[in-house]
């Protein structure tokens, strides 16, 4: 039998567990300041699939996976080990893995649903694993992946029109959040990466008795001859300097 997972009671406290009604705005409200509260993606894919099966009506396991076109895809977050097995029933031809096929639908449809995976006759991955529904949105798409969030539950038939309709909100918060996230890493990224070559730059003044200007000309030209990142380069030259005791390096 696969094993349950269950979120933690204390874990998401302002949440009512399957909300309805009036309940359901707080509910997201609350669902969207634990989101926006993570401090990067990979944070705020492993909080969403939580949230998912806290909110979501008969979830019991949720998961997130991106899928590139050809069918290949990997697994960011998940409540669990089924699920991990659930989204990667198969290893394709060239070592990566096959979706559900159901999923393809999701390239021109933002919701699908699977209301009992035992209805051919089973023996697919998620009948194997014990799972009966499965509900998948999508979260992002653009020309060349799909990210589909997925809940599952036990029992068929267990996600019906209001699952699918707080999904749809949910990941709408979820997009969003994601979104921000990603652009304060990259940001944060780019602030090291100005630090970074400010820091080999200096060195390259004090090194080459040169000015700023000159110093950033040299990097550049370093970068492109030895067709290495700048900030590879400026980070080589930075950590060859502390190695160095801070006498700096010697211009290749």
């Amino acid at each position: 039998m696969p094993k349950r997972f269950v979120v933690a009671a204390s874990e998401f406290t302002d949440l009512p567990r399957f909300p309805v009604g009036f309940e359901l705005a707080d509910a997201l409200t609350a669902a969207a300041r634990h989101l926006h509260g993570t401090n990067t993606p990979g944070d705020t894919l492993n909080t969403a699939v939580k949230l998912a099966v806290r909110l979501l009506p008969e979830a019991e396991h949720a998961g997130i996976s991106e899928i590139q076109r050809g069918g290949r895809l990997r697994t960011l977050a998940w409540t669990d080990e089924t699920v991990r097995f659930a989204a990667e029933p198969r290893q394709g031809g060239q070592g990566g893995h096959t979706p559900h096929p159901d999923w393809e639908r999701l390239w021109t449809t933002p919701v699908v649903r699977t209301d009992d995976s035992e209805a051919d006759g089973g023996g697919n991955a998620l009948s194997g694993l014990g799972l009966r529904s499965a509900l998948s949105l999508r979260l992002r798409a653009d020309r060349r992946r799909l990210t589909v969030l997925t809940a599952y539950a036990r029992k068929p038939q267990a996600f019906g029109e209001d699952a699918t309709r707080i999904g749809r909100l949910f990941t709408a918060h979820v997009s969003l959040a994601l979104d921000s996230a990603t652009v304060r890493e990259q940001l944060t990224e780019a602030m090291r990466t100005r630090d970074l070559i400010g820091q080999a730059t200096g060195i390259l003044m004090e090194r080459l008795n040169i000015d700023a200007a000159g110093a950033f000309d040299s990097l550049v030209k370093a970068s492109q001859r030895e067709n290495v990142k700048l900030r590879d380069l400026a980070r080589r030259i930075v950590d060859a300097n502390s190695a160095a005791g801070g006498r700096g390096v010697t211009e290749r």
